[in-house]
């Protein structure tokens, strides 16, 4: 597996655009198209919060029911959440005037929504969007940038990424992209990935390999505790690459599944890093572990800790606020047996040993802590297994952002 340079239109068969259509922003891209030349099986996965977003609904039941996909539809700037019947009513619009433009079905039709909640979509302003995406769209990468532009909310940059992999000797391309900065809490933020394959692979299999992977990267990221009304990862398959049909249990699936995750971290640790106002990815791991879920419990705790994330913002070695994240997680460990470490491309130091501090220098941690990638290391010393979250710093622009969102 190697990575390449690209996302959504690195994988053959694949096409993209970006435009502006001033949903909510002046200036800007805010609309954008994802477009399989032949239609693709897709796979997806969704918010649990309870209040869920009218193109959510949608796309779960394209994904459910729809054999075949070819369009993806996306706004910026009007999440189209908590918006009743009328809000639904606008994605099936949205769905039939992309139809008729790209010459589909409104079935083979997926939406995107992220932005504010409770606004009604433009449906004027959004047609025409869709007319602009149908005259622009190409499969230059600089098509899938203007994409992942186009999908941005309050993010400072662009997130995307692609890899390829040899699968019975015939290439196969793996691209996303994803948007999220706020709001970000999985469980599957505002986040949203959209991921695309020229593997031939089934619909059961893809499913299979996205449902599992998102436990281990989406679900593994925080930024503020909030889980999205819009959360949505959509996985298009064209087949283009040639391979034979890649089946779950074989050898093929086990490959497919590595480069997916591959694409899936990088997207979510992107994500994490970019959170809004923040200065750093935090990163926590957990080793030592009886437990894959007692690793990842630890870890997630670790993350969302308000108190760890302004203490990372300042570079403060404040490790009493690391150890009572683990204590108030709900995973059962001795504390008395955990060590501590931060790590950063400036080194490695140790903080505690078996629950005590050790004689560490404040300065050294000082300087470990003010990266932009902050990594802390708990050796819980309990069995094997290990478990890994991502986050961000908590500073004074998350607040200033969020104050007057809605203007």
């Amino acid at each position: 597996m190697k990575f390449v340079e690209g996302g959504v239109t690195r994988a053959a068969g694949f096409e993209a655009a970006g435009v502006g259509a001033q949903i909510k922003y002046q200036g800007r891209d805010d609309m954008a198209l994802v477009y399989s030349k032949v239609p693709c099986v897709a796979a997806g996965t969704f918010t649990t919060n309870v209040v869920k977003a009218a193109p959510v609904k949608w796309d779960q039941r394209i994904v459910k029911e729809s054999e075949t996909v070819q369009v993806v539809i996306v706004n910026s700037g009007i999440a189209n959440a908590c918006t009743g019947t009328e809000g639904y009513g606008y994605c099936e619009e949205t769905a039939k005037a992309a139809a008729e433009v790209f010459q589909v079905e409104m079935e083979q039709v997926l939406i995107g929504s992220t932005g504010v909640i409770g606004m009604q979509l433009p449906m004027e302003r959004i047609k025409k969007g869709i007319t602009l995406l149908a005259e622009e769209k190409t499969d230059t990468l600089e098509a899938g940038n203007k994409a992942a532009k186009a999908i941005m909310t309050t993010d400072t940059r662009d997130k995307q990424v692609a890899v390829e992999v040899e699968i019975d000797g015939k290439k196969v391309t793996i691209g996303g992209m994803a948007k999220g900065s706020g709001m970000i809490h999985p469980n599957m933020c505002t986040m949203l990935a959209f991921i695309t394959t020229d593997a031939s692979i089934s619909k059961e299999a893809l499913q299979q390999a996205l449902s599992e992977d998102v436990k281990d990267t989406y679900n593994m990221i925080s930024v503020d505790g909030d889980t999205s009304t819009n959360d949505t990862v959509l996985l298009l398959a064209n087949a283009m690459a040639g391979n034979e049909e890649i089946k779950i249990g074989t050898e093929n699936y086990r490959i497919f599944a590595a480069a997916l995750h591959a694409v899936n971290e990088t997207l979510a640790k992107k994500m994490a890093g970019d959170g809004e106002g923040a200065t750093a990815l935090f990163e926590a791991k957990v080793i030592g572990a009886e437990s894959k879920q007692q690793a990842q419990t630890l870890a997630k705790s670790i993350v969302c800790s308000n108190l760890t994330k302004t203490a990372i913002a300042g570079h403060d070695a404040n490790w009493g606020r690391i150890l009572c994240a683990m204590g108030y997680s709900g995973a059962q460990f001795d504390p008395e047996k955990v060590d501590l470490f931060f790590e950063s491309k400036a080194g490695k130091i140790k903080i505690i040993e078996n629950g005590t501090a050790v004689d560490y220098s404040e300065e050294e941690a000082t300087k470990i802590l003010s990266e932009e990638e902050v990594t802390v290391i708990a050796d819980i010393k309990s069995g094997e297994a290990k478990g890994t979250a991502w986050g961000c710093d908590l500073t004074h622009g998350y607040i200033e952002i969020n104050a007057d969102y809605r203007s």
